[in-house]
């Protein structure tokens, strides 16, 4: 189910059956140490497999996760945990340790109970729980019902304190079904990814579950300067990846070809699949495009899929627009994009492009159990078994979140003939001129950019 990078570029097999065994004794040591059912633990460390073994460890513990990004200063951590009320924390290393201890001592964080460290804490936690009954673990895991928290995820918010979303068992176990459901041909059980975005963040932390629901192989990486490496030796069958990494892939391909004196040939192959592209989600390709495209892919395609792996056909993208000629290049070249849109308030995706119902240029169709609408303003709204619960300890933005069950996303957008959605800017970031014209900067940034 699981893999660790070893050493000289081997990955280490964990099976569903050993994460299981490991997250109960993690789980055990939890209630041996005074943890009880419904209390925070927060988990502050890199993208790695022990990250995801002791979310799942906090779960069978009947708690609620809470994730910190491991570069936050001793003010954040401190913030977050003492609004979340967390009883323990679980990190990384001494490092990320080091933080925590600051930020009790400066903040007197009365809750604070604990805190672990991956190397030794782990074992020390499964040491610790040896005595604790395995019915008293199952009850407290099978205790939390899809209404009950998860997980507290805090946004990093423009303004003010971040706001933590509290999203619920049923937020990622209805939404990862649907999910499995609307990608059958990416998301299949056998199928494997590499994890290698922050897993405190919504999107990745939202993947990891639906591999586990999928029964795909996920491993992990914290360091993404040798992505390139551990995608070439771990042949994932899909990847989950922001914009930006699509970008690198595609800038790095380019400049190697320049300073090789291919330059020519990488930019026509480039235009040859987005032609191909455009052509095939218009139904009809014509022969001699055709020809050109089984031409560049022995040239150039192929070259770049064993760049990557080898074995990727498709990946998801998230977290901001991803460009309509990048997708289009992707996509022409054997790698198709499936660009998606969420927020952490939704548990990541309302929509999402799927194999059988992909335009690209929008962020698909809501997933099954979603639903979007354009309001007067333009603004995207949100409704569905995503949207999370409301904002912990935050009672007075429930009317400004919410109207009639429909949640405010903020985003700007529009919905075409066919049900896909587009987003177009951001609502505080439209302009009034002094005509009265609203402008939206972000369609002429996204070009830029």
């Amino acid at each position: 189910l699981f893999s660790k990078p070893g050493a000289d570029g081997t990955w280490n097999d964990v099976t569903a059956s050993q994460f299981a065994a490991d997250a109960r004794a993690i789980a055990k040591g939890f209630i041996a140490n005074g943890i009880e059912a419904g209390d925070r633990i927060a988990l502050m460390a890199k993208t790695r497999y022990e990250w995801t073994l002791v979310d799942f460890a906090i779960w069978f513990a009947g708690c609620i996760t809470v994730p910190i990004y491991e570069t936050s200063s001793p003010s954040q951590v401190a913030w977050i945990v003492s609004d979340s009320g967390a009883k323990a924390v679980v990190v990384e290393a001494a490092a990320q340790e080091a933080v925590v201890r600051r930020a009790a001592h400066q903040e007197q964080l009365d809750s604070l109970d604990h805190v672990w460290q991956f190397d030794g804490g782990l074992d020390q936690l499964s040491e610790d729980g040896k005595n604790v009954d395995d019915q008293l673990l199952e009850t407290r895991r099978a205790g939390a019902s899809l209404e009950d928290v998860a997980t507290i995820i805090y946004t990093s918010g423009t303004t003010g304190r971040p706001k933590g979303c509290e999203l619920t068992h049923g937020n990622f176990v209805e939404l990862a079904e649907n999910a499995v459901a609307a990608l059958p041909g990416a998301v299949y059980p056998g199928a494997s990814t590499i994890m290698f975005l922050p897993l405190a963040h919504v999107f990745a932390r939202f993947i990891s579950v639906v591999n586990v629901a999928a029964g795909c192989r996920t491993g992990h990486t914290p360091d993404v300067k040798h992505l390139l490496e551990d995608l070439q030796s771990f042949k994932p069958n899909f990847i989950l990846a922001v914009p930006r990494v699509f970008e690198k892939v595609y800038n790095s391909a380019m400049l190697k070809a320049e300073d090789g004196g291919k330059g020519k040939i990488f930019h026509a192959g480039v235009s040859v699949a987005v032609a191909y592209s455009k052509a095939t989600q218009q139904g009809k390709v014509p022969l001699a495009l055709n020809l050109k495209h089984k031409l560049f892919d022995a040239l150039l395609y192929k070259k770049l899929r064993t760049a990557m792996g080898g074995n990727i056909r498709h990946a998801v993208s998230g977290g901001g627009p991803l460009g309509e000629r990048l997708g289009h290049f992707f996509n022409g070249m054997g790698v198709t994009i499936l660009e998606g849109y969420g927020l952490t308030e939704t548990t990541a995706p309302i929509s999402v492009n799927t194999l059988d119902r992909i335009k690209i240029g929008t962020v698909g169709k809501p997933l099954p159990g979603n639903a979007v609408r354009i309001a007067a303003d333009g603004e995207i709204l949100a409704k569905g078994i995503c949207v999370m619960r409301g904002y912990r300890n935050r009672p007075e933005l429930q009317d400004e979140t919410f109207t009639d069950g429909w949640f405010h996303t903020g985003d700007i957008g529009e919905l075409d003939a066919d049900g896909f959605l587009k987003i177009t800017g951001r609502k505080k970031e439209i302009i009034v001129t002094a005509g009265g014209k609203n402008v939206v900067p972000a369609l002429l940034e996204d070009q830029i950019r």
